[in-house]
């Protein structure tokens, strides 16, 4: 009897994210999601990460629109966001009424599967989203955020791996968002968590160190349920391994993945001449198509990558890019050695900038970094540098130990009030809360262009 393993496809959100800022709009896809509707996959990751952000800052589209249009055109296949736990999809930690409804709101409007992660792996952080997305119906997918340091070892992800299933998740994720994860690590991982947990376990790379197919063999071999790959004009490079090449060398080891092929040949062809224009005109640097194993000492995933790049050449400092690589570690370890996962990956980069340029260790220290401290982030998996901790909190003050959602106001009742009538619904409000100005913004596009086909199928908001 064949075996069973299940592909989740990324390039409506992760792909596209790691190649081109996801800078993808709904326009130039919306045509292949009826077809993508047939080919059969586990799920297909869709929002969440950086498309709302995107979407009012870059696209001027309603990210919860685009969210219902991919819903009514793929209504056979589950749907799937990335949910940054307390931060939702931003940078800083939101209250719990604003997880809550944020939680709430993108099941009703179409996602099946939330994927739930703390940067740190403080799973307080992800408590108030994983009880809600169980009580709205959706699949609660907790997860790892994978990184190697002294103190991130196979037998304490086990232990994270037991947290998860006993908080109530549906199923766990391994991120291994900077594509550092071997083949041999991958086994052993998964070999591990398949001991502890009863629940299905996914395993999501990237291909940026040129790991990425051969991890996902060994996570199989070792009982991986489910794996991320990227249709292959979209794969590689800092983006996933490939959809067809895995399915293709999957069934040939006997795994029936149930992909229809010829639909899924149809979804290549439909993104190639994308991805084509894409590199023609610089949405897609070459860059992030290379492999890169200097990921395997900095740590770095792909996206941190580019966004050094693109801030050294601001600052036109590119010439200290290989210091500012070799100070990452340095800062890295001085913080108690975070995943560099959004926000954790940006915070750390900025440091390791202004260390770098200042000529001086610490002589800055970015308002995120001294939040971090705080405790403000959640607990570090390791000490932080004590010196550090001092120079920030001061002789003899120790970083919060609470939870620090729990220090925050409700934030709806304010944005209701401030928005007035320039919200139209609860989701507008969601989007303000998240994203102010550039929600404020889109806003005031809208308006102006009321004559697009804007369509709103829930409750206006209470006042």
């Amino acid at each position: 009897m064949p075996k069973k393993l299940k592909i989740t496809e990324t390039v409506l959100r992760d792909a596209n994210q790691s190649l081109c800022a996801t800078r993808l709009p709904m326009s130039e896809f919306k045509p292949i999601l009826e077809t993508m509707n047939k080919v059969g996959y586990h799920s297909v990751e869709c929002w969440g990460g950086a498309t709302f952000d995107s979407c009012l800052r870059y696209l001027n589209e309603d990210p919860w629109v685009r969210l219902r249009t991919i819903r009514e055109l793929m209504p056979d296949t589950k749907l799937q966001m990335l949910l940054r736990g307390q931060n939702i999809l931003g940078y800083k930690h939101y209250s719990d009424d604003t997880v809550r409804a944020f939680v709430r709101k993108s099941v009703e409007n179409g996602i099946d599967i939330i994927r739930i992660f703390d940067a740190l792996n403080d799973f307080r952080n992800i408590e108030t989203a994983v009880d809600e997305c169980k009580k709205a119906g959706g699949e609660a997918q907790g997860t790892i955020s994978y990184t190697q340091s002294p103190v991130h070892t196979v037998e304490n992800y086990a232990k994270l791996g037991k947290q998860i299933e006993e908080m109530g998740c549906d199923s766990l994720c391994i991120k291994d968002m900077a594509g550092t994860m071997s083949p041999q690590e991958a086994f052993d991982l998964v070999s591990a968590l398949k001991a502890e947990v009863k629940i299905p376990i996914v395993v999501h790379t990237h291909a940026t160190t040129g790991l990425g197919s051969m991890t996902y063999l060994k996570a199989v071999e070792a009982g991986a349920d489910v794996i991320d790959c990227a249709i292959s004009p979209f794969a590689g490079g800092t983006s996933q391994p490939c959809t067809e090449a895995m399915d293709h060398v999957l069934t040939q080891m006997g795994y029936e993945t149930g992909l229809n092929r010829t639909e899924m040949r149809k979804v290549n062809e439909f993104f190639e001449p994308i991805k084509k224009a894409y590199v023609t005109d610089g949405k897609i640097n070459p860059f992030v198509m290379n492999v890169n194993t200097n990921a395997l000492h900095y740590k770095i995933p792909g996206g941190m990558l580019s966004n050094l790049i693109a801030n050294l050449t601001d600052m036109k400092a590119l010439d200290r890019l290989d210091e500012v690589l070799a100070e990452v570690p340095n800062v890295r370890k001085d913080m108690g050695y975070p995943p560099l996962v959004t926000p954790l990956s940006q915070m750390v980069g900025s440091q390791a900038v202004n260390n770098v340029l200042m000529g001086e260790r610490y002589k800055n220290i970015t308002k995120e970094i001294r939040a971090y401290i705080r405790g403000e982030y959640g607990k570090a998996p390791a000490e932080i540098n004590p010196e550090l901790v001092t120079k920030v909190l001061g002789e003899g003050n120790k970083p919060m130990e609470g939870r620090y959602a729990e220090t925050l106001e409700p934030e709806i009742p304010a944005a209701v009030k401030k928005l007035g009538d320039l919200a139209t619904c609860e989701e507008d409000v969601l989007s303000y809360v998240a994203f102010p100005q550039q929600a404020e913004k889109f806003f005031q596009y809208r308006e102006e262009h009321k004559g697009m086909k804007v369509t709103y199928s829930i409750q206006k908001v209470d006042d």
